[in-house]
């Protein structure tokens, strides 16, 4: 039986309007009075009506997270943390896959209408600042590199920084011939510019060279892209003493391709990665990776959004950043 405030009222001896104020959080009801309404609502297992309680603030209580590709798995991570945030806020999350191409984007951003969605949270590949800046007012918060300073709230990490970090860390291992892999030129590889920014900045650094025949580059970045990167560096003779992939999914794919040439990972090649998605934390060896904070990430967002949804959704968009540390793992710790 589904327990109403009525219930909770009369078990605590109180008014229906008590039981309201202590389940809403109004801080003005005397402690020995709140303290009876909530003994009342956990005899009762009492649940508020979370779909009334939406209708009345002319809301639906739905938000979406549309995200590339969820068979990414840092999406599909990022996406449950979303869902573990919203929870917070009694939300239910839509997740939609654009695929990263530019019309379906264009659809997610625009075509979600009002009465389906209170707001949503997009990392786009396609789109720019001046698409956005287009729509309607729609409560948004943007994810990833591709809009920088654009019209929504947006939460980022420092992918230069991180990528900057990583790569010192193989020069410190005394690896002087360091490949790349990951790099991509076209409008959406905004991600694979920033990280090999920081990949040349850390080289830059140690006074090593930047060398184009070590930075391969792949349209994709699954296990594929990465073995087939790097049985092509590897066949092109360049023969590099470490690899930075920009995402871990690659840098699977460049473990396999390494152990199929008999290669020694961290002894002959040591890897790493980017993004510490579960699979490195099992694969053989373990993968040493940039672990950038995903639970903070998803928070930062809902917590734009709802602040956006309960406060002036014309003020001014903000830019927040979440935090990333290293992993280090088997893939560069010699024993």
């Amino acid at each position: 039986m589904r327990h109403r405030l009525k219930d909770v009222a009369e078990r605590a001896g109180v008014s229906v309007k008590t039981v309201s104020n202590v389940v809403n959080g109004y801080v003005h009801v005397r402690p020995d009075t709140r303290a009876r309404v909530e003994e009342a609502i956990a005899e009762l297992n009492y649940r508020p009506n979370l779909s009334a309680r939406h209708l009345r603030k002319g809301r639906t209580g739905v938000i979406a997270l549309a995200v590339p590709e969820l068979d990414i798995p840092y999406f599909a991570e990022l996406a449950r943390h979303v869902v573990t945030a919203a929870a917070d806020f009694g939300w239910t999350v839509l997740i939609d896959q654009t695929g990263g191409g530019r019309e379906q984007e264009r659809v997610v951003a625009s075509g979600i209408t009002d009465h389906l969605i209170d707001g949503l949270i997009f990392s786009p590949l396609a789109l720019t600042a001046e698409d956005l800046a287009g729509l309607d007012n729609r409560p948004m918060v943007l994810l990833g590199e591709r809009v920088d300073h654009g019209p929504a709230d947006h939460v980022v990490i420092d992918n230069v920084g991180a990528a900057r970090e990583i790569t010192s860390h193989l020069i410190g291992l005394g690896r002087r011939r360091i490949a790349a892999i990951g790099s991509q030129r076209t409008p959406e590889g905004a991600s694979a510019r920033l990280r090999l920014t920081g990949y040349a900045d850390a080289l830059r650094a140690a006074g090593l060279d930047y060398d184009e025949a070590l930075v391969a580059s792949a349209s994709a970045w699954h296990r594929a892209d990465g073995a087939a990167a790097m049985r092509g560096l590897l066949t092109s003779g360049v023969r590099p003493d470490a690899v930075f992939c920009f995402n871990d999914t690659l840098a699977l794919g460049a473990l396999r391709a390494l152990h199929e040439a008999g290669l020694r990972v961290p002894e002959d090649v040591a890897v790493v990665g980017f993004d510490d998605i579960e699979d490195g934390r099992f694969s053989i060896p373990t993968l040493t990776t940039v672990a950038p904070d995903k639970a903070q990430i998803a928070r930062l967002a809902v917590e734009l959004l709802a602040e956006r949804l309960d406060g002036d959704p014309t003020a001014a968009a903000r830019e927040l950043s979440a935090p990333y540390r290293l992993e280090l793992r088997e893939s560069t710790q010699t024993p």
